[in-house]
């Protein structure tokens, strides 16, 4: 198989982009032949620990070796609009390499991608795997639905991450046949323990909640900031991220008076956030819309043993990803009571915690590893309907 992972951006910032990355790493060390055609926005650097990597930059395209078996082509996007690039250059690509592919494997929802594939005249097998559905630019879907049609029909096979996003999507239920899901999974987080000893020694004696992502309103961080006012002394919350509710959430921590109970860490560069999760006592999720469909973040604190406390949002993976009462509990989105009653619940007893922890751990080796990915993936690849 010569396999083409196409959709999104690079450099790697997001989910989507990250299940992208993952997929060619690990189907190329497989041997199996995988790129990755994806977005860049002029002026994007290549990430500094991929340096080594880069084989080809022109005006139109980067291009990074993942050795004999696997590239990331990066092309030129020329604008960026309701969170979609926009990329001539990627149509120019696909119409004169899409036939060197066996399977091309379309990342949903990227409208850019859609319209090259389409454009590209492609004839061969196509799968879809459905992050999630477009939920908040309700303008580009009015123009983007007669493609997302015609995509959903092209597919032979529909890949969702949990099994309740694919059941309970809209657009899927009359494609139900062609459904199927393949949980993300990861590499477990690898922590020194000196630097963990670091975070740790600077909240002495104080359970640490950890919560992390982009400070935009469907990630709920207002609900967590409220919790910890109901939190005792004994707990510190720290938050990592950045985004436009930085200001707005400041001013909720000062009102609240909880400056000495929340923290807001900015964003954390990857080398950094092993150390925070090996830190922390507990992960937090408090997202309360179904943009958040998956949470790749509960599995890298279970990676970690740590317990969840996430939010139970309406057809939405999220509470499917962290199983309440084994790596940990889900509560009801938007409600500060109930959060901080399950962050007190899962830390009231060491050995109540230590249930907690080895279910997150269990539950992270049982379904969300990447090797555990990558051969579910190449088993749909191979299936035929």
């Amino acid at each position: 198989m010569k396999i083409l992972q196409l959709g999104k951006f690079y450099p790697i910032r997001g989910g989507v982009e990250k299940v992208m990355w993952d997929l060619t790493v690990g189907l190329a060390e497989r041997g199996i032949h995988c790129d990755m055609l994806c977005a860049v926005m002029p002026g994007e650097s290549v990430d500094e620990e991929h340096e080594f990597m880069v084989v080809k930059e022109t005006k139109e395209t980067l291009e990074l070796s993942l050795g004999p078996y696997g590239r990331i082509i990066g092309v030129k996007a020329v604008a960026k609009k309701a969170a979609t690039m926009l990329s001539p250059a990627m149509i120019r690509w696909m119409r004169r390499h899409a036939s060197e592919y066996d399977i091309i494997h379309v990342h949903h929802p990227d409208p850019m991608a859609a319209l090259a594939l389409w454009c590209s005249g492609y004839k061969g097998r196509v799968f879809l795997h459905w992050h999630s559905d477009i939920l908040r630019q309700r303008f580009l879907l009015f123009f983007y639905s007669p493609l997302q049609s015609w995509l959903i029909h092209r597919a032979e096979r529909i890949i969702g991450t949990t099994p309740v996003y694919i059941r309970e999507s809209p657009f899927l239920s009359h494609v139900q046949d062609k459904v199927t899901y393949v949980p993300i999974g990861i590499q477990p987080i690898i922590y020194d323990t000196r630097e963990v000893a670091q975070v740790r020694a600077s909240y002495p004696g104080r359970k640490i909640v950890f919560a992390l992502g982009r400070l935009v309103p469907y990630k709920g961080f207002g609900t967590l900031i409220s919790a910890a006012a109901r939190l005792g002394n004994d707990y510190i919350v720290l938050i990592g991220g950045k985004g436009p509710l930085q200001e707005t959430l400041e001013r909720q921590i000062a009102e609240l008076h909880v400056q000495d109970r929340v923290k807001l860490l900015g964003f954390i560069p990857s080398e950094k956030l092993p150390a925070m999760f090996g830190a922390c006592d507990i992960f937090a999720m408090s997202s309360d819309q179904k943009t958040e469909a998956f949470g790749i973040v509960q599995i890298e604190a279970m990676s970690c043993g740590k317990p969840v406390v996430a939010t139970r949002i309406p057809h939405s993976g999220v509470s499917w990803v962290n199983q309440d009462g084994v790596s940990g509990l889900n509560v009801p989105p938007d409600d500060p009571k109930n959060l901080a009653f399950a962050i007190k619940r899962i830390c009231d007893t060491e050995t109540g915690y230590q249930q907690f922890s080895a279910g997150a751990m269990e539950r992270y080796v049982d379904i969300f590893t990447s090797r555990q990915m990558i051969d579910k993936i190449i088993n749909v690849y191979e299936s035929k309907t």
